[in-house]
């Protein structure tokens, strides 16, 4: 009988411990966000004691679960979900790519936007949120749970049409266009990079230009996501770097083309309407990317509290790689006007040879032409006329003089 009495009391008490797990944090593959600080909570700890409240509590933090409840202080706090992966890393559609939180590197748990309210900025941390085509509204819940300023949330919302750089104290943004060719039309987009201590903000519009190839890089290696968002950010931009030069490599491939078809082959209507969009789509991008020099040289000199003097030179690489692209797509421009004056030049001198062609033969043709005039006059007195001879001496007179023209014109080149 004591024995069945302490079976039900151990029973009883795992009971009792599990109720106040269920009540506390969830660290399962599928768990949910749910607050911790509700009566039901409270009294299965108290069940639990203390000791298995701390344990699980230490467990749960090395997890990296943010929950909604009170602290110490009052403050509300909340707790990501890693089982919510899934809602929250995609790239298709609209809304959020990815909101993960790394410390000292490595991937430590999934935060959605609507819940970094509060997120603590601390050195060892980076918060790194992805979004793209974002709605209005969720970029405004997201700029206001990162505590920006209505200035700075107003010109995210925001569309850009040109890069640019705005320094806030304690964040920064950069606007970057990102470009893409589709079927050989220039599709613009944008990228934006609102970074300060501890934090990453990332919105993209347009399909050109996904962090998440580098998002994977970049974990593969937690030292270099652990240098902070200061070097992220100059990996993205090394990212549209990239993207730059891939844009350029096609335009140089039609650019050899139409220069091989307008010297070879001359030029058409066709042709000519050809090269005048691409020296137009060449001169937009030159717009569109010149001002990343700018911005990269900026940032690779301007003293700032979360920009540390290593990843300033790598901005002085991503400045430098720019202007190499930039000077590339001026010298295509200057080709394709070259093309097109040589051309023209080619085009003159085929005129000029016609010319001279038909000139030549038409100086051939006027002493026939001349002598038969002069016969067909009919006029009474023409001693020739009655001569035996008089035709065979014109006829070879004609073919003399207009072999011996014919014979110049080939000697200087005319025919």
């Amino acid at each position: 009988m004591k024995d069945e009495k302490n079976a039900d009391a151990s029973k009883q008490r795992n009971e009792n411990a599990q109720t106040a797990d269920s009540g506390g944090q969830s660290t399962g593959p599928d768990a949910v966000v749910a607050p911790t600080g509700g009566p039901t909570a409270k009294a299965g700890e108290q069940r639990a004691g203390g000791s298995a409240h701390k344990g699980h509590e230490h467990a749960t933090g090395v997890a990296g679960l943010r929950a909604a409840g009170p602290d110490a202080h009052g403050v509300a706090q909340k707790k990501a979900i890693p089982g919510v992966a899934k809602a929250v890393n995609h790239d298709s559609g609209s809304g959020v790519v990815a909101s993960v939180e790394y410390v000292r590197g490595h991937r430590h748990a999934i935060i959605a936007p609507e819940d970094i309210a509060g997120y603590k900025r601390d050195p060892d941390h980076l918060l790194w949120t992805g979004l793209k085509d974002p709605s209005d509204d969720e970029l405004r819940m997201t700029c206001k749970n990162l505590s920006f300023s209505k200035l700075a949330t107003k010109e995210i919302v925001k569309r850009h049409f040109r890069p640019k750089v705005i320094d806030y104290g304690n964040y920064i943004l950069i606007v970057a266009v990102t470009i893409s060719r589709q079927n050989k039309k220039i599709v613009y987009g944008e990228m934006q990079m609102i970074f300060g201590q501890s934090f990453i903000l990332t919105v993209r519009r347009g399909e050109a230009m996904s962090n998440t190839p580098l998002r994977n890089r970049l974990e593969d290696s937690p030292d270099l996501i652990a240098r902070g968002s200061d070097f992220v950010v100059a990996e993205i931009l090394d990212g549209l770097a990239d993207s730059y030069l891939a844009l350029t490599s096609g335009f140089e491939q039609d650019v050899e083309q139409l220069e091989q078809k307008m010297i070879l082959h001359g030029f058409r209507d066709s042709d000519v309407r050809k090269l005048y969009r691409l020296r137009r789509d060449l001169l937009r991008v030159h717009t569109s990317i010149a001002p990343v020099i700018e911005i990269c040289s900026r940032m690779s000199v301007v003293n700032l509290a979360f920009v540390e003097p290593d990843s300033q030179g790598y901005y002085r690489i991503v400045a430098d790689r720019v202007a190499r692209i930039d000077d590339q797509i001026n010298a295509l421009r200057e080709s394709l006007a070259f093309a097109f004056e040589a051309s023209q030049m080619i085009a003159q001198a085929h005129q000029t040879d016609i010319t001279k062609k038909l000139a030549s033969w038409a100086a051939i043709l006027a002493v026939p032409t001349a002598i038969a005039g002069i016969y067909g006059m009919n006029f009474t007195n023409m001693p020739e006329i009655n001569w035996a001879y008089g035709y065979p001496l014109v006829m070879l007179l004609m073919f003399l003089i207009c072999g011996l023209l014919f014979r110049q014109f080939r000697k200087t080149g005319w025919l």
